[in-house]
């Protein structure tokens, strides 16, 4: 982490300022990524399943010749998951550790500037309560958007797949 990036009281670095967010939704819930970790946001198309993955990584998909693993961020975030529609896309993700990922939503809405004053580091909410895939919450005028730390959300630890077979 660079030493004029802002931290949060739990010192994990907060978004930038003056970046753009790609804005998307996840049933009623507003989420935003920072643009500059989105390569590509492409239609949803059939997932090879790949065994032994926890059940919110969906398989993998060919990506003009590049294998991509594929996550559902509705589950990985645990959420109920739902049938997906015409608007459900997939959001490809350059990755630090592993290429791309690609993590899909119910819909993207749009690319915006959030200004640094409108957005909050995480909430606390206790010790048995984790917000570690939140980099910030941003508010707007409408709503209050779930900035994630996508980088986090992409790691699947041995713990985690653990911790999702244990919820089926």
């Amino acid at each position: 982490m660079s030493s004029n990036m802002p931290t949060s009281a739990n010192n994990r670095a907060l978004p930038a300022a003056g970046e753009k967010y790609l804005n998307f939704h996840l049933g009623d819930e507003a989420y935003s990524l920072p643009i500059l970790q989105v390569r590509e946001i492409i239609r949803l198309s059939p997932v090879t399943p790949v065994p032994r993955m926890p059940a919110f990584v969906k398989g993998v998909i060919n990506l003009r010749g590049k294998i991509v693993p594929v996550m559902d961020l509705r589950e990985r975030l645990n959420r109920f998951s739902i049938e997906y529609d015409e608007r459900a896309c997939i959001v490809v993700i350059q990755s630090s550790s592993s290429g791309h990922f690609g993590v899909i939503v119910d819909s993207v809405d749009d690319v915006s500037n959030i200004p640094q004053d409108d957005i909050d580091p995480p909430p606390e909410f206790g010790h048995e309560l984790s917000t570690e895939f939140i980099m910030g919450v941003a508010k707007t005028k409408t709503e209050v958007k779930i900035i994630l730390d996508i980088h986090r959300v992409l790691n699947v630890s041995p713990a985690s797949a653990l911790y999702d077979a244990t919820l089926n």
